[in-house]
């Protein structure tokens, strides 16, 4: 990782002064320091992800193939569900899930536009939307229809933990606070989906994740991640 040069300098010029020259040298040795150390972070996050996505892909082989089958049994279309996200610095990438609606869902979102359930209006929630199907909300509830998030993980599209990629139209709408959200590789799992997941509304989501880009750590991923498993196997907040 490295930092933007303008900011770099003035990360400098706060550390060091501009008024003598062994206080510039001491800021940018402080500097070149924190750099090392963020990228260290990032390769241990990065390693992190590749070793766990590629270990949980072979693992969850059968449960891929269940899934998939039980999708097109019951609603013959595509398998995954294929959209376009928006992560880290507002990169587009194509995010993968295994499908829980209909086939023709997203053009039935703007006919449901008026049932939105969240109360900030940036995303689209639904309890009880009638474009997902049995098969859908049963790997819904155990966040089975995440898994194939795996491959966006190996791929280093997103991370295991993280903030939520959100879609282009949801950035549209987003305020200079809410942006800094893109700051951070997106993940898998992460702060509020272990303290609520839908339940937790749109502000406090952000909030969460601004507070997880602040403290984010391979230590901390894997206390998040340990966090997961309880918060799947509950299935609150999962609609």
């Amino acid at each position: 990782m490295e930092l933007d040069p303008t900011v770099r300098r003035e990360l400098i010029r706060k550390i060091g002064g501009n008024i003598r020259p062994s206080l510039r040298l001491r800021g940018k040795m402080k500097v070149a320091a924190w750099e090392n150390t963020i990228r260290l972070s990032y390769l241990a996050k990065r390693l992190l992800d590749i070793v766990v996505s590629t270990l949980a892909l072979v693992a969850l082989l059968p449960v891929f193939i269940v899934t998939a089958l039980s999708i097109v049994v019951e609603n013959p279309g595509p398998v995954f569900f294929v959209q376009i996200r928006v992560g880290r610095n507002g990169r587009h990438f194509r995010f993968y899930k295994f499908r829980s609606m209909v086939v023709n869902a997203e053009k039935l979102k703007t006919e449901l536009a008026a049932h939105n359930e969240s109360k900030d209006g940036v995303i689209f929630k639904m309890k009880k939307d009638p474009r997902i199907t049995r098969t859908g909300r049963i790997i819904r509830k155990f966040s089975i229809d995440e898994l194939p998030q795996l491959i966006n993980v190996l791929k280093g599209d997103m991370s295991l933990v993280g903030p939520r990629p959100p879609v282009p139209k949801e950035v549209e709408q987003y305020t200079l606070e809410q942006r800094k959200r893109l700051h951070a590789i997106p993940g898998i799992t992460g702060l509020w989906q272990v303290s609520g997941r839908s339940d937790i509304p749109f502000t406090d989501q952000v909030r969460l994740d601004l507070q997880y880009i602040q403290s984010a750590g391979v230590i901390n991923d894997l206390r998040l991640l340990l966090r997961t498993i309880p918060a799947v196997l509950s299935g609150k907040g999962a609609y």
